[in-house]
């Protein structure tokens, strides 16, 4: 979840922020924010797709809840009824913040460059006196970002709706896609440089986000070590302090450890994961063509005999139930060989044609003129070649 997962410090009744300026123009992220967006690929983020759970607990080492984040793949239908593959980022927290309960929820859908789809969150705190609890719904309609808040304190609640122009959005990172966005900055080990990103402060305004690498180092679970890639991000609220959180991150972008600047408390995992490797395609199996020596198979070679011999006996009964067959094809072998044509094709079609139910003899004195439908006519023949005999006749 974003920055203000847990202990995110719900203010004050007595603190009140101070007033918006309502003439300043809304931020805007930069270039490289907006590149570094720009060049996710879908074969990166298959790699963020897996579920972890860390353990919620004081300076002291008193465990206070349990942080559970889960991204995978799924499908979003929007108000058009439109199918599109998403990713589905789930994360929520429960515990206890000075003896008192407070949780977190956060479920989003992002498209494959983190564009927020939609979003739902819920944070509360259970005040002895007057309980909190905050809802932000995000949704994405034509080519605007819908927001609607609603704050409860004690008995009290207010309401707000709010948009923002799908034009102001480029380079805006939600809290569902901050949890993408840390993955594959540990996967690809860099963090954008000087990249100043959008995103919402805990009062539903848009303000700047930036990450800075804070280097590397060992970290130790049980008598397992690994190295672990740092990275801290803050929002940069026009209407308070800027809100910090440090995120210590395995090779493969499970969290190791989360710890918020100012929180009385961290988040840190109890078990170390099996981290996961890029899979390397491997290449595709060759298969060399053998001959098949079929004649040295025994059960082959005694099926091609059978078969053989079923042919020779079928051809044999066929011909002694069709003796005008057999006749037929030796009066054309006879005739073939008396005539010695240099164009067998065209000799056999004239040949058989005359046998056809549509053949239209001709008189026996053939006028000079006649052609067959066999060959092309005289005048159509290709040059420099001299026509047969059969087509002199």
């Amino acid at each position: 979840m974003a920055s203000k997962l847990h202990f995110t410090g719900l203010r004050d009744k007595g603190q009140q922020p101070p007033p918006r300026k309502e003439s300043l123009p809304l931020p805007e992220a930069n270039a490289e924010a907006i590149e570094f967006l720009q060049s996710l690929k879908t074969s990166e983020l298959h790699l963020l797709l897996f579920s972890e759970t860390l353990a919620m607990v004081s300076d002291t080492g008193e465990p206070l809840g349990e942080l559970t984040i889960d991204v995978k793949k799924g499908k979003y239908k929007d108000e058009f009824g439109v199918i599109s593959y998403c990713l589905i980022v789930h994360a929520s927290s429960r515990g206890f913040l000075d003896k008192l309960l407070c949780g977190n929820s956060l479920l989003g859908y992002l498209s494959e460059k983190l564009e927020i789809m939609e979003q739902h969150s819920q944070e509360y705190i259970k005040f002895l006196v007057l309980p909190m609890e905050r809802k932000t719904t995000l949704m994405r309609q034509e080519d605007q970002l819908a927001m609607t808040r609603m704050v409860k304190e004690g008995e009290e609640v207010k309401s707000e709706r709010s948009a923002f122009s799908s034009n102001s959005l480029a380079g805006f990172i939600s809290e569902a896609a901050n949890l993408v966005m840390l993955r594959l900055m540990a996967w690809r080990q860099m963090v954008p440089s000087n990249a100043r990103f959008l995103t919402l402060d805990t009062e539903g305004k848009l303000c700047y986000s930036t990450y800075q690498p804070l280097g590397s180092q060992t970290f130790q679970m049980g008598s397992q070590q690994e190295e672990v890639f740092i990275v801290e991000q803050t929002v940069h609220s026009e209407e308070g302090v800027p809100m910090s959180c440090q995120y210590y991150l395995f090779r493969d972008g499970h969290l190791a450890k989360r710890v918020q600047v100012g929180s009385p408390g961290y988040c840190i995992i109890t078990k170390m994961p099996i981290l996961r490797e890029e899979d390397e395609p491997e290449p595709p199996p060759v298969f060399e063509k053998k001959p098949l020596a079929w004649e040295e198979d025994m059960e082959l070679y005694s099926r091609f005999l059978e078969r053989k011999e079923e042919l020779r006996l079928s051809h044999s009964s066929y011909l002694r139930h069709h003796p005008d067959a057999q006749a037929l094809i030796s009066d054309f072998m006879l005739f073939l060989l008396l005539r010695q044509p240099a164009d067998v094709v065209t000799f056999a079609a004239e040949y058989f044609g005359s046998f056809s139910v549509h053949y239209q003899e001709s008189p026996s004195l053939r006028s000079s003129d006649w052609s067959s439908p066999f060959r092309p006519l005289p005048w159509k023949q290709p040059l420099g070649r001299k026509a047969s005999f059969w087509e002199k006749m």
